[in-house]
């Protein structure tokens, strides 16, 4: 299970990883005398709606992990397997992507995961 593991976003913060049920690496849409982005998304099992005066609309909600100027080569492939190792082990922490490199047109991202604390050690009080 991975009740126990949240993800960083870049603008949202936490994210239960069991949440998710998509990962994807898109670029965004090239805008005037601005370079387009790379995309690493999460899609979560919840609806979003929003709407104006011609009705509601109903999606998918996406949260994204972080952006890059290069594609992240098989980063929602290394996630995915992150994530399989975790939840078979029980480990309970965050996840944080890290953009380590560029080569070429490509980029890397690593995910580094910090486990919580014992758990058999007594939580503080503020």
């Amino acid at each position: 299970m991975l009740d126990k593991v949240w993800i960083r976003t870049l603008s949202d913060g936490l994210l239960r990883a069991d949440q998710i049920i998509g990962l994807t690496a898109h670029a965004t849409p090239s805008i005037p005398g601005k370079s387009p982005r790379w995309l690493l998304d999460v899609t979560v099992a919840v609806p979003a709606g929003s709407g104006n005066n011609s009705g509601w609309d109903v999606g998918i909600l996406h949260r994204t992990l972080m952006q890059t100027p290069t594609e992240p080569v098989e980063a929602p492939e290394v996630l995915a397997a992150l994530l399989a190792r975790l939840a078979d082990s029980g480990a309970a922490g965050i996840i944080t992507p890290v953009a380590t490199r560029a080569s070429g047109a490509a980029g890397i991202v690593r995910f580094d995961f910090r486990a919580f604390p014992d758990e058999g050690s007594s939580p503080e009080a503020p």
